[in-house]
């Protein structure tokens, strides 16, 4: 019976240092694919952006790394080329020249924004992106984009924001990065279900 309770106990500690290590390495996962930026041919900045995404990409491209933007995730019922949303403004607020941004208006998901991308990608002839989202958004996108970029001969980087709620250690600290990582891993299962 002592046996028994010893392995019994030793199997539960170690299930929950198991459990405790994989929780709290989430956010390493999920952020894991982050990379730092390289010249490239455009640089995307998905949608879903609450003002860091379209400064990161202004930032990238006055760096020098790409000379286009594309937006994406922007609602077409609500776009009208000759008023410029408060993405296009932004950017432009930050150097972007007009010209240099095309607006996407037909990817509502993650997986249209890749293979949306990459469709407008052939039309222009360009082999490579820089991909700008938030740190718990890459797992997915590197997924996402690998498939529909692949055997095409184009390329991406994904390049993460740094917003001030995340910290991939103690995501689970700060409300919206916990509600980011279990949004995440929910639509990781999805994907993975359905596109991959």
């Amino acid at each position: 019976m002592k046996a028994f309770l010893k392995i019994s106990l030793l199997f539960f500690l170690i299930s929950s240092v198991l459990s405790s290590t994989l929780y709290l390495g989430l956010g390493f996962l999920l952020s894991l694919h982050a990379s730092k930026p390289a010249k490239a041919d455009v640089i995307v900045v998905l949608g879903g952006d609450d003002g860091l995404r379209v400064s990161k990409g202004a930032e990238l491209y006055k760096a020098g790394f790409a000379k286009h933007i594309v937006l994406t995730g922007i609602d077409s019922r609500y776009y009208r080329s000759d008023h410029p949303n408060w993405r296009e403004r932004k950017l432009m607020e930050r150097g972007v020249p007009r010209k240099n941004i095309i607006v996407d208006t037909w990817s509502e998901t993650s997986w249209e924004e890749a293979e949306n991308t990459s469709d407008l990608m052939d039309r222009h002839r360009w082999k490579s992106a820089i991909v700008v989202s938030d740190p718990p958004h890459m797992l997915r996108l590197n997924k996402t984009w690998n498939k529909a970029f692949g055997g095409a001969g184009k390329r991406f980087r994904l390049v993460a924001t740094k917003p001030s709620w995340w910290n991939p250690l103690f995501w689970w600290r700060n409300e919206i990065s916990y509600r980011f990582v279990v949004s995440e891993i929910q639509k990781n299962i999805y994907y993975l279900l359905a596109y991959y």
